[in-house]
């Protein structure tokens, strides 16, 4: 949504997520947001708030709670988009197929790069070695360290 996604770069944030869900009978828009510098704080999700509250209220004709958050420190990555964002972030990879013969199905590792061809680039915690993770081959890829620095 753009108007989303202007109102987050004033602020030099990354909504990564946008949902509009019907939940016990009320409607949610919740958005989670990502900053490149800083770990997000409650005035990042001021700033979202109240920035979008009278233009989505226009575009919104109907009663609905808006939830602004962060991604969260064990957040799942749902995008290629977030592999990007998150390139430098330690993670928790489970895949289908070990990566190695002998080599467990979860393991935690760095994430060095993303490419659509080839994949996830990864470097293990454990054994330091890097592997390239074809998407196919990924079940999930969670978030274990928001705090470490971003090399983007």
């Amino acid at each position: 949504m753009p108007v989303i996604e202007n109102t987050a770069m004033r602020y030099n944030l990354i909504p990564l997520e946008v949902s509009f869900e019907k939940e016990s009978g009320h409607w949610f828009l919740r958005i989670f947001i990502y900053s490149p510098d800083h770990p997000v704080n409650h005035n990042d999700c001021e700033h979202i708030t109240r920035g979008l509250g009278d233009l989505l209220d226009e575009l919104i004709p109907f009663k609905y709670y808006l939830e602004v958050s962060s991604p969260g420190l064990e957040r799942r990555l749902k995008s290629t988009k977030e592999y990007v964002i998150f390139k430098g972030h330690n993670v928790i990879i489970k895949v289908k197929e070990p990566v190695e013969e002998g080599y467990p199905k979860k393991f935690s590792a760095k994430l060095l790069d993303f490419n659509e061809g080839p994949g996830l680039k990864v470097l293990t915690e454990d054994t330091k070695k890097e592997y390239t993770i074809n998407l196919d081959n990924i079940f999930s890829v969670r978030l274990n360290d928001i705090d470490a620095p971003n090399e983007n």
